[in-house]
């Protein structure tokens, strides 16, 4: 199994900055991606930014910009730094990754519990 810890969310303002962190263990053999989807009242999911281990990028041209993603292999963690964040940015926060576990070496995709970002003055 693979759990994802989603930590970062919270109250911003507008103009203001946050940064997502997302953690993953358990048993993974490798990793294809990891990403940051959002989730706003009343709306479908969303990509927000995804990246490969290969290093190809892609972001919602809503935030492109404004947010950045990166990711620490080391830790098998994944980060979303959230800059000039407006009301339209409000939304729960989460994290995704695909890769293969083991001992089955199956591909898995897993999902972060989901972290609240509300930006509001």
């Amino acid at each position: 199994q693979v759990q994802l810890v989603e930590s970062g969310g919270g109250l911003v303002q507008p103009g203001g900055s946050l940064r997502l962190s997302c953690a993953a263990s358990g048993s993974i053999l490798r990793i294809y991606a990891m990403g940051w989807y959002r989730q706003a009242p009343g709306k479908q999911r969303e990509l927000v930014a995804d990246q490969t281990s290969g290093g190809t990028t892609v972001y919602a041209a809503s935030v492109k910009g404004r947010f950045t993603i990166s990711r620490d292999n080391a830790k098998n963690t994944v980060y979303l730094q959230m800059n000039s964040l407006n009301s339209e940015d409000t939304a729960v926060y989460y994290c995704n990754v695909r890769g293969q576990g083991y001992p089955t070496q199956g591909d898995f995709s897993s999902w972060g519990q989901g972290t609240q970002v509300t930006v509001s003055s």
